[in-house]
């Protein structure tokens, strides 16, 4: 199997240029369609001798799902493969930062901003749950923000769709401890209310600056998801805005909002623009809108390519390689983790 270096070429078509991301299944490449001349993101799958094969079954439904989801606000996958072992995944390469890089840098964000990330990011999930799709792992690092304003949702690589099994194993719990849903915490099977549910902890972060659920351990974090009230949000927030919050972070699935339909619309976008919606199929919107107005931010650090965030130190000596300082347990995805082990 070859080594990923600069230059590898996968699938006669797909050279490796600068790997730019790391995380804990694969590892993203910036690289050159040799065919189209474009440049693209490559996700290839970093080999686990020991969950190789549940692993490879996840990567392929990344690439399944996701190409099933066209929308202005989804990035969009162009191709998958193998090629002497390695599999890979080829997507739109998003020249912008993850919303968690911009709060990092900024904190609490201004409320104009926070709705325009937010609709956005509730009209990809409503495209996603009409097309029977769960995320799973909302979450910043998973959240892309042009220059321009317009945001992409990406990594749908733990997302099962709604009306399948999938390949979670039993009592085993798929997520990012900081934005699981309570039902989630405690072993129940994820819904799109608990997409939304996330979606409300993003939402919380963005406006204060600080995750509102953080004790500091993946099931410290956790059981606070279930069991506690998440912290006031400022005076400075417009009442509207904080009722959608609000809304969101119930704790029981069923005092949600019916779908991401329901919080788009509560966030401006225009009812008759989403008359076509069938709203029974799990909230969403026709493939291609965007009627919100987008946002423009303007980081103080240069915009880069990117397409996953969960960064990790490079596996060699002498490659180069960041972790962002945001990256405490808590973030990492939690993985085996039974309701037993949350309720102790």
């Amino acid at each position: 199997m070859h080594r990923l270096v600069e230059g590898l070429r996968l699938g006669d078509r797909y050279v490796l240029q600068e790997r730019i991301a790391s995380g804990g299944m694969a590892d993203v490449w910036r690289g050159l369609d040799d065919v189209l001349k474009r440049e693209v993101a490559v996700k290839v799958m970093r080999a686990d001798p020991d969950n190789e094969e549940i692993f490879a079954e996840r990567f392929r439904d990344e690439a399944l799902h996701s190409a099933s989801l066209l929308h202005a606000n989804i990035t969009t996958v162009f191709d998958y493969g193998h090629h002497d072992h390695l599999t890979y995944l080829v997507m739109e390469l998003v020249q912008g930062l993850p919303l968690s890089a911009i709060i990092r840098e900024q904190g609490a964000m201004q409320p104009e901003a926070v709705r325009s990330i937010l609709g956005q990011a509730a009209l990809a999930l409503g495209t996603a749950h009409e097309a029977g799709v769960v995320h799973r792992d909302v979450k910043p690092a998973n959240i892309l923000v042009r220059e321009d304003g317009l945001v992409k949702l990406t990594d749908f690589g733990i997302a099962r769709a709604i009306d399948t099994i999938g390949h979670t194993r039993v009592g085993e719990m798929l997520g990012t401890p900081n934005y699981i849903s309570p039902e989630q915490a405690i072993g129940q099977p994820a819904t799109g209310a608990s997409d939304l549910y996330a979606l409300g902890v993003v939402a919380h972060e963005m406006l204060t600056g600080k995750r509102p659920f953080d004790r500091g351990t993946p099931i410290a974090t956790a059981l606070c998801h279930v069991n506690e009230p998440p912290p006031p949000l400022g005076e400075d927030v417009p009442d509207d805005l904080r009722d959608v919050v609000a809304s969101l972070l119930e704790k029981d699935p069923e005092d949600r909002p019916d779908n991401a339909l329901a919080v788009a619309v509560s966030l401006g976008v225009a009812p008759a623009e989403l008359a076509d919606v069938d709203v029974d199929l799990g909230s969403g919107v026709p493939s291609g809108v965007v009627v919100l107005p987008v946002t423009p931010l303007t980081p103080s650090t240069p915009l880069q390519a990117v397409s996953v965030t969960d960064e990790e130190p490079a596996d060699e000596p002498g490659e180069s390689a960041v972790r962002p300082a945001d990256r405490a347990p808590a973030d990492l995805p939690t993985m085996a983790a039974g309701p037993e082990e949350l309720l102790d």
